[in-house]
């Protein structure tokens, strides 16, 4: 009997339940790697860990050292972040993206090529400077894509 109750009791290697992979549109803005942590992106060597709040950021981009960058964000270089600017995990700031003072980018939220001003709130799953405005026929009868122009 001693051996029985051994046996099952003995701790047994748990096969995890799930696997976490990143998203399409992160594993893009990441050049083709994994961004299902931090350390996928800092492996790229141009991606340094933020001291607050434990996302990653491009050596090229300026952010302010007030600012949080929550575990699994990432901000790209060019990226210019303001004082108390909180950017939620799994937020994408994109090159050429300016971000006001006190602003609050909210959790997978993607930002590319627009400027956000101060005091602002961009809520989950928000995607802002993507493309999407549609097509328009030019003067010259051509078809043209609709462009980008986001300030908020």
């Amino acid at each position: 009997m001693a051996a029985v109750l051994r046996r099952t009791a003995a701790p047994k290697a748990a096969a995890p339940l799930f696997r976490l992979s990143a998203p399409p549109r992160l594993t893009r803005f990441l050049g083709g790697a994994s961004a299902a942590s931090s350390d996928a992106a800092v492996a790229l060597g141009e991606f340094v860990p933020w001291h607050n709040g434990g996302g990653v950021l491009h050596r090229a981009a300026s952010v302010d050292p007030t600012a949080v960058v929550e575990a699994g964000a990432v901000v790209h270089s060019g990226a210019v972040l303001g004082k108390d600017v909180v950017v939620g995990s799994g937020a994408v700031v994109g090159p050429s993206v300016s971000i006001g003072q006190s602003t609050r980018i909210w959790y997978n939220v993607v930002l590319s090529n627009c400027s956000v001003g101060e005091f602002c709130t961009i809520h989950n799953g928000a995607c802002i400077g993507q493309d999407g405005f549609g097509f328009f026929v030019g003067d010259d009868g051509q078809v043209k894509k609709k462009p980008q122009a986001s300030a908020l």
